[in-house]
């Protein structure tokens, strides 16, 4: 059964189906179910076919294209990067549920990068900014302009925080292991 306009829903129950609606703020897409993100009611737009709903109390951190986010790399493989979303930038809410999303190796930096490891390991922290959103696990972002990127990094080798020594270049004060990384201008030592 779909939701109509005025329904109360928690997040997770069911609001409709890709076919008839589009997701749009408060709502997400599960391979094809259109799915509640937030405690709220639900609010239908038939002329645009999208479908809303619209938060009970406050408005919590929502994910959405051209968002600054903070996270850590959880994998890098390939041409992807994964990264575990843990907050908004400048937004002390904390999100309601936990997003992954991924960098492609055109978008890590401006020009070209020959391997994605020369800009990101695991355990790194970084600022990231979303390019698109589509459900929770299929968010994408880019580093690539001067104030995105690493701006806290693990040595690959002993695990520890790594100071920046040169432009895209850190050091591990710990075993003085020297690696390559995107940083941010915002990187803390």
């Amino acid at each position: 059964m779909k939701a109509k306009s005025g329904d109360f829903v928690l997040p997770g129950d069911f609001l409709g189906v890709s076919e008839e609606f589009v997701p749009a703020e408060g709502a997400y897409d599960d391979e094809g179910d259109i799915k509640a993100m937030v405690v709220g009611t639900v609010s239908l737009d038939d002329k645009n076919k999208r479908i809303f709903v619209v938060p009970q109390a406050g408005s919590p951190p929502v994910l959405k294209k051209n968002t600054t986010i903070i996270g850590h790399i959880m994998e890098v493989r390939g041409q992807r990067a994964l990264v575990k979303i843990h907050a908004i930038k400048d937004n002390p809410r904390k999100l309601v549920v936990s997003f992954v999303g991924g960098i492609h190796v055109s978008q890590a930096d401006k020009g070209y990068l020959a391997k994605l490891t020369d800009a990101f390991h695991i355990g790194d922290i970084i600022e990231a900014r979303i390019t698109k959103v589509v459900g929770l696990d299929n968010i994408d972002l880019k580093t690539s302009q001067k104030d995105l990127g690493v701006v806290k990094a693990m040595c690959t080798r002993c695990r520890h925080f790594m100071k920046q020594t040169g432009k895209n270049e850190v050091t591990c004060p710990n075993c003085d292991n020297k690696e390559k990384r995107k940083i941010s201008v915002n990187y803390q030592v």
